[in-house]
């Protein structure tokens, strides 16, 4: 099979077309076929990844069958450094010990090296800050790293320091907490709210069709397994009693990229200020109050924290639990809700302080 390539380099977008003996095969396998220097599995990647596009639109099915003379254009991103470099940087330790460390992370850090985030990252700070006692496993991109947040998602995250630890916490991690030892909470403030005080979303996410940026739900050949359990903690009404907005706490059964994010947006009820999920609700922007609106501006980020980490000391097996406050732009919406007028608080808000 000869390929027929627009624009070739090891980085820079190029074009495949597909010829007339590929006609049926796979997307993926045809691709392999074409370009003899990435092998299938790495197309693979990239597909679902959204690196590969037809007629302007992202492709995310790697089993797509094929047609003659089809031109499809594949991004392959640079390769990042074997290991990412130590960066000194300032960082909330909640908890330190030989074998584990959990930080406070602060909206704005990327968690690890990635294309576009190299440098700056809190693996690099952990790097710097741990030394050569950060476990590897998983690899040199991710050392120590078993779990994660968005970059504009702020938090508690636990990290493994030794190799021992990582296989203990990666295998927590995995249960979700189905075994009794790990449970993760996220406060949020949403649009609307649902009308149960208690409830599940359970909708499988995938990468979205229409950009590779985005996580949506879809059907559940297609995706993957997502359940997030909620709990309104408080309820905020415009005049007339019509839901506004609602503080939210919410647990994990899975841990799917963007899951929570896109769970509510699925529910019609998506974080404020979110700026992938949560557009087109500048209606209701405009019926917050003064305070609630300044507040609700000047948040630059989706309103999601992860307030509560309980997890089993990889090592002593001793419970260790941990609880991270509202950082002060999520307050000040909280805060400015209150003052505009709200229900009265729930039994479980007040028991936890929010």
């Amino acid at each position: 099979m000869t390929p027929i390539l627009a624009e070739s380099s090891d980085y820079a977008p190029f074009e495949v077309t597909i010829p007339p003996e590929a006609h049926g095969l796979r997307l993926d396998r045809a691709l392999a076929d074409a370009v003899p220097s990435l092998s299938r599995s790495r197309l693979q990647g990239l597909i679902r990844d959204g690196a590969v596009a037809f007629d302007g639109a992202t492709i995310s099915d790697p089993g797509r069958r094929v047609k003659p003379g089809e031109r499809f254009t594949i991004v392959v991103p640079p390769a990042e450094p074997a290991v990412p470099r130590p960066e000194s940087m300032a960082l909330a330790i909640v908890y330190e010990d030989e074998d584990v460390i959990v930080v406070d992370k602060p909206a704005g850090l990327v968690v690890h090296p990635a294309a576009g985030h190299e440098s700056g990252t809190l693996v690099n700070a952990l790097i710097a800050h741990c030394g050569d006692s950060l476990s590897g496993i998983g690899g040199v991109r991710r050392p120590g790293i078993v779990h994660r947040l968005d970059k504009d998602t702020s938090g508690l995250l636990i990290v493994a320091k030794t190799d021992r630890a990582h296989q203990s916490l990666s295998a927590q991690f995995h249960a979700h907490g189905a075994d009794g030892r790990l449970e993760r909470r996220y406060l949020a403030l949403v649009w609307g709210g649902p009308v149960r005080q208690h409830g599940t979303i359970d909708a499988p996410l995938g990468r979205s069709r229409t950009s590779r940026t985005k996580i949506a739900v879809t059907r559940s050949d297609d995706g993957r397994r997502a359940v997030t359990h909620f709990e309104v903690l408080e309820r905020f009404n415009a005049a007339g009693g019509k839901p506004l907005a609602a503080l939210l706490a919410l647990t994990l059964e899975t841990g799917r990229t963007h899951q929570i994010r896109v769970h509510m947006a699925h529910a019609g009820h998506p974080v404020m200020a979110d700026p992938v999920y949560a557009t087109g609700f500048q209606t209701s922007a405009s019926r917050l109050g003064t305070e609630a609106r300044t507040a609700l501006a000047r948040l630059d980020r989706q309103a999601l924290h992860a307030a509560f980490l309980t997890v089993e000391h990889p090592v002593t097996a001793k419970r260790m639990a941990f609880e991270s406050l509202l950082p002060a732009d999520i307050q000040s919406l909280l805060d400015g809700l209150r003052h505009d007028g709200s229900l009265k608080p729930s039994v479980s808000q007040k028991k936890r302080r929010i």
